[in-house]
């Protein structure tokens, strides 16, 4: 169960009755192994911005390689793995598009990090249901990581909606909901991340959410680039495996 659990958990955030039609298993059950994950600290909860009385759950992607290479080099050192961070992969030409309400912050952030992390390989994109500018401090805080998106500017979703993409990618629980349909019926996965420019406190406080958002996003983005080039050489070879029970779906 708990294999199973972490196993679509890792092809998109989920909440407990997603997980309990793709397990078939009942919400006791699912919601017991659920917080043993969690106290594991495997995996973690945060509410829905969408609706509080919903939460998303999470894998962490990054101990779950930690503790499986600890494992395989107690075991013996030639089991040590080589290393799962994506390093000198090779994506395929593929589109992804990220969305989230604003395409301020989080999609903006995320789409630059794909493109610079897989060395222009990929062709990233955007956009947002209720578009807004891009705001300063994710200007700045890519800033931190050498990139440069001042130049990028917001776009409403629907300018995509005629258009192909390999990968659609949701960062916000609102935008999941009112996500349409694309040609081609593309990748969908779900990110459950908090909007940074919804941060109080001090300027410090508020800057300090959009280093947190933009970090998590480069785990997330490095665990998927090796994820990508597989999926997407299968399927353009036309040998692509079969999604796993409502992984076509946001």
């Amino acid at each position: 169960m708990r294999w199973q659990l972490l196993s679509e958990l890792g092809n998109s955030d989920r909440e407990v009755r997603e997980l309990m039609s793709l397990l078939g298993q009942p919400q006791s059950l699912v919601s017991y192994h659920l917080g043993r994950l969690r106290a594991h600290r495997l995996v973690s909860m945060r509410r829905s911005s969408a609706d509080r009385r919903d939460a998303y759950y999470t894998v962490d992607l990054g101990r779950c390689g930690e503790l499986l290479a600890a494992t395989a080099g107690a075991l013996h050192p030639a089991l040590r793995p080589r290393r799962a961070d994506g390093a000198g992969a090779t994506p395929t030409p593929a589109r992804v598009l990220f969305l989230c309400t604003g395409n301020s912050s989080r999609s903006q952030i995320a789409e630059a990090l794909l493109r610079d992390r897989s060395g222009g390989r990929v062709e990233a994109h955007s956009a947002g249901s209720h578009p807004r500018a891009v705001h300063p401090d994710a200007v700045a805080v890519m800033r931190e990581y050498g990139i440069d998106i001042s130049a990028q500017h917001p776009t409403h979703l629907s300018q995509y909606r005629a258009d192909r993409f390999d990968w659609v990618i949701s960062l916000c629980d609102r935008v999941r909901e009112v996500c349409p349909e694309f040609p081609g019926h593309p990748r969908t996965i779900h990110w459950s991340i908090a909007d940074p420019a919804a941060a109080s406190g001090s300027d410090e406080e508020t800057y300090a959410a959009f280093q947190r958002t933009a970090s998590e996003l480069e785990t997330r983005i490095r665990f998927f680039l090796p994820r990508l080039q597989t999926r997407h050489r299968r399927s353009r070879a036309g040998t692509a495996a079969a999604a796993p029970p409502g992984a076509g779906t946001l």
